[in-house]
């Protein structure tokens, strides 16, 4: 069993019975307090959104192969939102595997991933990624285009318009990618699974309230 909590802006918390992963947990940046990482596993989409907590178990924020804590992780170089095709490639996406669920974790990328990309993600059962656009990361029809391309099961956005949180731009409602992917939807406060053959079947969009 696991569960996806959502904690605004990039940031969830993956957790097993026996061990827990934390996405992007610098939370400072969008006015509220960081996440801590102690005894956790940290993976950030880019350097800055990481902690460095030196209580973590292990820090990610760069490409490579890792295996702790019972999870599975792939970390693959990709172009940031805002950047042009002859920068350095400074956000790094993921594939997660905790026991028989493989998960998706999407930043601030540029919305056309390529074929080597696609092909490091492999088949992702949920994926995580950002919506609210704005021209600071993925608007509701670039996160389509990467949900169409990735071709999961189950959507969680993440990173869209949320009177708690000061993001540096004004960042679109939820509700935008909802009716551009145009899929059935459910919120939910955490979203937990005892084992992925209660997934849906075929693609559907899980709110996860901000917790």
């Amino acid at each position: 069993m696991f569960e996806i909590e959502y904690k605004g802006a990039n940031c969830v918390v993956i957790s097993t019975k026996k061990s827990k992963l934390i996405v992007d947990p610098k939370l400072s940046l969008v006015g509220l307090k960081d996440i801590s990482t102690k005894g956790a596993v940290e993976i950030a989409t880019e350097e800055r959104f990481d902690t460095k907590n030196p209580d973590a178990i292990l820090s990610i924020e760069s490409p490579g192969e890792y295996g702790i804590s019972g999870f599975d992780i792939r970390g693959i170089a990709v172009r940031r939102h805002l950047d042009g095709e002859k920068d350095p490639l400074i956000s790094t996406i993921y594939r997660v595997e905790a026991g028989d669920v493989r998960i998706g974790v999407i930043g601030n990328v540029f919305e056309k991933l390529s074929d080597d990309q696609l092909e490091g993600l492999g088949v992702i059962d949920i994926l995580i990624l950002p919506v609210g656009g704005g021209g600071y990361t993925l608007d509701s029809t670039g996160a389509a285009n990467v949900v169409r391309a990735v071709n999961p099961r189950v959507v969680i956005p993440v990173h869209y318009a949320d009177s708690g949180l000061k993001y540096e731009v004004p960042q679109a409602e939820l509700s935008t990618f909802v009716s551009e992917l145009g899929v059935p939807s459910e919120s939910v406060s955490k979203y937990t699974l005892k084992q992925f053959l209660s997934a849906p079947e075929t693609l559907s969009i899980v709110q996860v309230a901000h917790s």
